[in-house]
This record gives C-alpha cells, sequence and structure tokens, in this order.
C-alpha cells in the first residue's frame, strides 16, 4: 500500500457486527425495558410472572437469528 492510503471496508463483517448488536439490543429492551414497566404499573409480584414470557420471547428472537445466521454460513459454502 502507498503512504496515505486506507485498507478497504470489510461491509459483510461491519453489517454482521451490526446485526448481532441490533439483536442484542432488542432482547435487552425486551426484557429489561418491558420487565420494568410491567414492574411499575403491574407490581413487581405480577413481574415475576411476566419474566418468562419475556424471556422467551427474547429466546425466540435469537433462535430467529442465529437460524438465519447458520443459514447464511451454509449458503457461503
Amino acid at each position: 500500500m502507498k503512504p496515505g492510503e486506507r485498507p478497504p471496508t470489510d461491509y459483510r463483517a461491519a453489517r454482521r457486527r451490526d446485526e448481532l448488536w441490533l439483536v442484542v439490543a432488542a432482547v435487552v429492551v425486551l426484557v429489561v425495558v418491558g420487565g420494568g414497566l410491567i414492574g411499575l404499573l403491574l407490581g413487581f409480584d405480577k413481574l415475576l410472572t411476566g419474566l418468562p414470557c419475556l424471556v422467551a420471547g427474547a429466546g425466540g428472537i435469537a433462535a430467529i437469528y442465529f437460524f438465519f445466521l447458520a443459514l447464511e454460513r451454509w449458503s457461503e459454502r
């Protein structure tokens, strides 16, 4: 490389990293913010009832993401 040139940008790696952070943010918002709202509005005893549902929903989102990630890696073979 000549001085002053930048290395090429890896857009695929940046997209994968951004997608992972979006999934993590969705899971955190669902569990933390959703759980906090349930706790504040309905009471913290109801939070214990709703928390397994929130975690199951977050697990579903993560499962869909990892399914498509595995499908993408399998298709690149």
